[in-house]
């Protein structure tokens, strides 16, 4: 039985982004997957990494259960707006607050090179935008998905990434919503 870690970036409830979500897990759940869920906007932690990584920050324990979540997990689902060419701040100190040396990833001593320490995991990312996608891609060099597939999850090990941008959402009909729905609750289903 897989599991799947499904993360909320967007701090609103009431946006598209809890609709995907909940789509998702839905799908994933008729597969018979272990679905579990975190929404970053209901966690209690301060999202600055304050010292860096020169002095350790103690956990939350919110941020604690997020990383037990993490190692858990077989199947990551992250769905953001993409704010800024990035992601949502909330989302980027949540970031910051977990994958932390000796948890995601570890410096080789005398090295420019590191260990990744979240490996034999994948990656699904669904974004949403106030653009088209192809606009994105091509005039706007997609800075958020090259963020998070090979700076963040290719980083720590998390090789396989697929990425699903929705685009444009503002001023989107309710066809055009529903149809994305089902096609988030198929990938779902696949555990895609």
């Amino acid at each position: 039985m897989k599991k799947v870690l499904i993360i909320n970036g967007h701090p609103d409830k009431e946006s598209f982004n809890f609709a995907l979500a909940e789509a998702y897990q839905k799908g994933a759940e008729k597969s018979d997957a272990e679905v579990q869920v975190i929404n970053i906007r209901d966690l209690s932690f301060n999202p600055n990494l304050q010292f860096g990584y020169r002095k350790r920050t103690e956990l939350e324990p919110d941020l604690l259960d997020a990383q037990a979540k993490l190692k858990w997990a077989d199947h990551l689902v992250w769905v953001y707006p993409v704010w800024w060419g990035s992601v949502p701040g909330l989302m980027k100190g949540f970031l910051d607050r977990i994958l932390l040396p000796g948890f995601a990833f570890q410096k080789r001593e005398n090295s420019l090179w590191w260990d990744k320490l979240l490996k034999g995991k994948t990656a699904r990312i669904i974004c949403t935008l106030d653009q088209p996608a192809w606009y994105y891609r091509w005039f706007n060099g997609r800075t958020s998905h090259i963020t998070m597939k090979k700076l963040t999850l290719n980083f720590i090990g998390v090789k396989k990434v697929r990425i699903t941008t929705i685009g444009p959402i503002r001023l989107s009909k309710e066809k055009y919503r529903t149809k994305w729905l089902q096609k988030v609750e198929e990938l779902g289903r696949g555990n895609k």
